[in-house]
């Protein structure tokens, strides 16, 4: 909540802003948010018992200054109200429940179906009933949600479209037939998007403005956060980093469906470079990877290779995003054996590298950027939904 003092219309504005308060920041007291407020400490005071009534809020604890009685300190109550959070891929689906601080209480993992729409939305709602089931609570008091998707979702058409790896889900009206079946508040965004969103929340974004996460493995995709927020572009394709006219021909319409620089360093590439040169066939991207290890000269220079058009890339989006930060994630992006080479490639093309470091969060940054989109989900609402009326105590 801003330091500055505000006017509230309503009650329900006040606790909104409480609660909202409480959300962002550490522990808060009825005098500091009169105080920022600009309301007498009475007004306050009736409202936080409501809320404290209502299940919002709770005493965390007791402070005191140099002269005066102690104040109570109140914090969200974490399970007042729950979250829904998704992340998406082609092969398998990785689901939570999470509470309102985004502390995950259940979570599971199945097979993406590839069945078509009707078959993917009945499958999210039997995730998200499977985790109410789990943690003995009802669908009811989950409030809001959010789902990454291996493609891209256009706000304007409400459809997704670029999805590769899932049957017949582009044209999908995805978020509304999903906020149809859940029955709350769903937001849909590509997963590399709430990968990086997952890093800025509690990962190597933490703390830098401008970064972008790029997500390489069986396929390449970037997400960016400028000014702390997800750019996601006039149609929800922004970062598609893979379309980017390095290492092979833009004007290959072979390259539309992947793109030149996803066909140069994705894990198909990898392997087709390093048997195309002579090692012998059938490893996995994994296994070439291993093989440095015992001096394999081919593997070696299949893998400079990649970091080096890799790095190319890399420079074409410094230029037009300044990213103070990259954030390497994905089964090969996250290899520290790549991250070296990509750091000795970088100087080499650009007088001011940025900083390249592997993501932290690993394989769980898009479920924890999810879970963070729903928690800004619940934001929205709260400008718009009487707090009782939203979950349960």
């Amino acid at each position: 909540m801003s330091s500055s003092a505000q006017t509230f219309s309503s009650r329900h504005q006040i606790q909104r802003a409480v609660i909202l308060a409480a959300m962002d920041d550490e522990p808060v007291s009825r005098a500091d948010l009169a105080r920022q407020s600009g309301l007498s400490k009475q007004t306050m005071s009736e409202v936080f018992r409501y809320l404290e009534d209502d299940g919002w809020i709770e005493v965390a604890g007791r402070t005191s200054g140099s002269v005066g009685r102690s104040a109570a300190i109140y914090e969200l109550s974490a399970r007042r109200a729950l979250l829904f959070g998704a992340d998406v891929g082609g092969t398998k689906i990785h689901a939570a429940i999470a509470d309102v601080k985004g502390d995950i209480l259940e979570e599971l993992e199945i097979p993406t179906t590839q069945d078509g729409p009707d078959a993917f939305g009945q499958q999210i709602r039997e995730c998200c009933a499977t985790l109410a089931r789990k943690a003995g609570i009802s669908m009811d008091r989950i409030v809001a949600g959010a789902v990454g998707i291996p493609g891209a979702f256009d706000r304007k058409r409400r459809q997704v479209f670029m999805v590769a790896n899932i049957a017949s889900l582009n044209g999908y009206a995805i978020e509304d037939d999903l906020q149809k079946r859940l029955g709350f508040p769903v937001r849909v965004d590509n997963d590399v998007n709430l990968a990086a969103k997952g890093e800025m929340w509690r990962g190597e974004g933490k703390g830098v403005p401008c970064f972008v996460f790029v997500a390489l493995g069986t396929g390449l995709g970037m997400g960016i956060i400028n000014e702390g927020t997800i750019l996601s572009g006039s149609r929800g394709a922004a970062g598609e980093i893979s379309t980017l006219p390095v290492g092979g021909d833009p004007f290959d319409a072979r390259h539309f469906h992947a793109g030149a620089l996803e066909k140069t360093v994705g894990s198909i590439a990898i392997r087709e470079r390093y048997e195309g040169a002579g090692g012998p066939s059938g490893l996995t991207v994994r296994d070439i990877f291993e093989r440095l290890e015992t001096g394999d000269t081919i593997a070696d220079h299949t893998l400079t290779e990649v970091a080096r058009q890799l790095s190319v890339g890399i420079v074409a989006v410094c230029a037009i995003l300044d990213p103070e930060r990259i954030v390497m994630g994905g089964s090969i992006g996250a290899r520290h054996e790549l991250l070296e080479r990509i750091r000795s490639f970088l100087p080499l093309c650009t007088p001011t590298p940025p900083e390249c470091v592997v993501s932290t969060l690993g394989r769980r940054a898009g479920l924890l950027g999810a879970i963070s989109q729903s928690r800004d989900v619940l934001r929205d609402l709260l400008n718009t939904t009487e707090p009782a009326k939203l979950g349960r105590p």
